[in-house]
């Protein structure tokens, strides 16, 4: 009976599996739902490019940059416990996959906040509290991001830059080819015909007019 006891009993390494199956099931589902924003911050930048507002739309593709790294980063942290509690004694990194969880734990409440689109749209507002929101959010960025990320921030700002000259210039009337007449060639006016039938009336009329004497 002690036996059944025991083998119904679940373990520590057991409550660590399940709670790392149910981290990779969240991130699996934010993954889905993030992609709405990063597809939305994309589309800012471009219009924020458009528009001239250079800074925004650099504000806009960091918070994506972010976003995806974070994602990335809780994926990669996920797959690593999993190794650690498939190869090794789990009495040996209990303590590492516990604290493992309980980051992720953090990433994907944060990560979870990340996702309302409204957020997004703040970024190109002009109000007062939009402005202070872009402030802090810059602020968060700066210091989170390495400089690696920074520079990819960067090199994608310009790669937009191209695309959007590009895609104007595609939009443009295009010219007629081939090289123009170097002047247009004028058309002469034809006479008019004499009226040949109204001038032999008019000989008529005269021979028939009496002359005087």
């Amino acid at each position: 009976m002690g036996a059944e006891q025991s083998k119904g009993k679940i373990t520590a390494q057991d409550k660590a599996i399940l709670d790392m199956k149910v981290q990779r099931d969240k991130l699996k589902m934010y993954q889905k739902r993030v992609q709405v924003v990063l597809d939305r911050e994309d589309a800012l930048a471009r219009e924020l490019l458009l528009k001239g507002d250079k800074r925004r739309a650099l504000l806009a593709l960091r918070r994506r940059k972010y976003q995806e790294q974070m994602i990335r980063t809780t994926d990669d942290q996920l797959l690593n416990l999993q190794h650690l509690v498939d190869t090794i004694e789990f009495s040996l990194v209990q303590k590492d996959v516990f604290f493992g969880l309980q980051q992720g734990s953090k990433v994907l409440t944060q990560l979870n906040k990340e996702m309302r689109i409204e957020d997004v749209e703040r970024l190109a507002d002009d109000t007062a509290e939009a402005i202070a929101y872009q402030n802090e959010i810059s602020d968060i960025l700066q210091s989170n991001m390495t400089a690696e990320d920074e520079e990819a921030v960067l090199e994608e700002l310009e790669e937009l830059e191209r695309q959007e000259a590009e895609r104007l210039r595609l939009d443009m009337p295009q010219a007629p080819k081939g090289a123009l007449p170097d002047r247009v060639p004028v058309v002469e006016e034809a006479e008019p015909e004499e009226e040949v039938g109204s001038e032999e009336e008019e000989n008529t009329r005269l021979r028939n007019e009496p002359m005087l004497a």
